[in-house]
């Protein structure tokens, strides 16, 4: 019985053994399918692997470029506000803009001007006493005291002025004709940067009181203009008497001239009459032909003395000329002039002294019984065409010659002739003087340019 239950016993081991080590195969055959199918599929695992390293690699450069583009967009702005600061505060003529200036007052005089400046500091003091300059929104109260608040309130707001007129004050005591768009763009700034200290304190300047120190800027800024106008105007009307007195100090000359002259050929004519009553035979000839020669000469003069004591009784009368100084002022830029001169070409000399390079050539001299009116009728048909557009005593157009002369035809009656090339001898002569070292250079043989052998 027991050796039946040992038998049975072993056969049973040998069938659990013989079942494991079938198990045992094929456990290592799946293993090496497995190990197989790994190695298969080991560079997608790899891949996988390291997609995942990168991606967190990505993450980290992703946020720090996020960090990088809010440091730039912080420091563009930063940086746009700082140029916009200094573009305020500098006073370079290349950054200032020039647009054109359009008068908020436009007062007849400087007169005016002062008298207005007046009122305006008057309301701005009024302005201060009456408390409306600078205000506090809310009550405070010091140590339990709303009238220690209002104390320290009144000497806050006293600072707060004192602060705001002082940069006020500062900015138009140096305004001028080309910043003034600038200083009021800073007059704001300080405003709006006062105000913001005072924002804890709920003090601020009212905007009331801004307009009437921006009014105050506006109104020096034009009373220096209307200074410098009122300056060029009497500077012209000096410059005007001094071309007057000349002109009628040449027409006094030419008048006393022409009367000196007159009276020497009647005074020859009388003597020449005296001894024709005693000549005979051909001195009686010459005499008589000499006769009448001077009687010829003594109705010329006398007719030089009437021609001038008219030229003197006519004020208006005078030439108009047109000339042109290309080396100057470049092509197609002609001053169209009026002088009353008996020689108008003095004139014309005195423009071209020493505040030009080079001479004016003239194109055309026409007389004119009304030289200032037909002036004035020129100027006025090429306005649009002014080289200087602000100051209007400046007579240079860009104009063709062309237009100048139908103009001309179109509102004088007066013969004239327009020279349509300008001669501008000294100009030409320096452009040869010039070109002459740059020509020689051209003409002559590029050796250098050559190897010395070619092997």
């Amino acid at each position: 019985m027991e050796l039946t239950i040992a038998i049975l016993l072993i056969l049973a081991l040998g069938a659990a053994a013989f079942f494991l080590f079938k198990k045992l195969k094929k456990s290592q055959e799946d293993n090496k399918q497995l190990n197989a199918s790994l190695e298969a599929y080991r560079p997608i695992i790899d891949i996988e692997s390291a997609l995942s390293v990168k991606n967190k690699e990505l993450e980290v450069i992703q946020k720090a470029a996020e960090e990088l583009r809010e440091k730039y967009h912080n420091g563009k702005e930063l940086l746009t506000k700082l140029e916009r600061d200094i573009n305020l505060f500098e006073s370079d003529l290349d950054t200032i803009d020039f647009g054109i200036y359009k008068p908020i007052f436009n007062l007849d005089d400087s007169e005016a001007y002062k008298l207005m400046l007046t009122e305006i500091v008057n309301r701005q003091k009024d302005f201060i006493q009456r408390e409306r300059a600078a205000i506090c929104t809310t009550t405070w109260t010091v140590e339990g005291s709303e009238a220690k608040g209002r104390a320290m309130i009144r000497q806050y707001i006293k600072l707060t002025l004192r602060a705001f007129n002082g940069e006020a004050d500062s900015l138009i005591a140096k305004v001028k004709w080309n910043n003034i768009a600038r200083f009021e763009e800073r007059l704001k700034r300080a405003h709006e940067a006062i105000n913001k200290l005072g924002k804890s304190n709920h003090v601020h300047i009212t905007d009331d009181y801004l307009q009437l120190k921006l009014d105050e800027l506006h109104l020096v800024h034009e009373l220096e203009v209307k200074k410098y106008e009122e300056k060029e105007e009497q500077r012209q009307i000096r410059e005007q008497m001094r071309e007057e007195e000349k002109a009628q100090r040449e027409l006094e000359r030419a008048q006393r001239e022409a009367e000196d002259e007159e009276k020497r050929f009647e005074k020859a004519l009388e003597q020449a009459q005296k001894k024709l009553e005693k000549a005979q035979g051909k001195e009686l000839d010459q005499l008589s032909n000499q006769i009448l020669e001077l009687q010829r000469q003594l109705e010329q003069a006398h007719e030089a003395k009437e021609r001038a004591i008219s030229r003197a009784q006519m004020t208006r009368s005078g030439h108009v000329y047109i000339i042109s100084n290309i080396g100057s002022f470049g092509e197609n830029r002609y001053k169209i002039g009026m002088t009353r001169r008996l020689e108008p070409m003095d004139r014309v000399k005195e423009l071209g002294d020493a505040s030009v390079p080079f001479e004016f050539d003239v194109h055309a001299m026409i007389y004119s019984e009304d030289a200032p009116g037909l002036e004035n009728t020129l100027h006025k048909i090429f306005n649009e065409k002014r080289v200087n557009m602000v100051n209007y005593r400046k007579e240079f157009f860009n104009v063709s010659l062309q237009e100048i002369e139908e103009a001309i035809k179109e509102n004088t009656d007066a013969e004239f002739h327009i020279t349509k090339a300008a001669e501008a001898k000294e100009y030409r002569e320096t452009l040869s003087i010039l070109t002459a070292p740059i020509q020689a250079e051209t003409k002559a043989p590029q050796v250098a340019a050559y190897p010395d052998a070619i092997f």
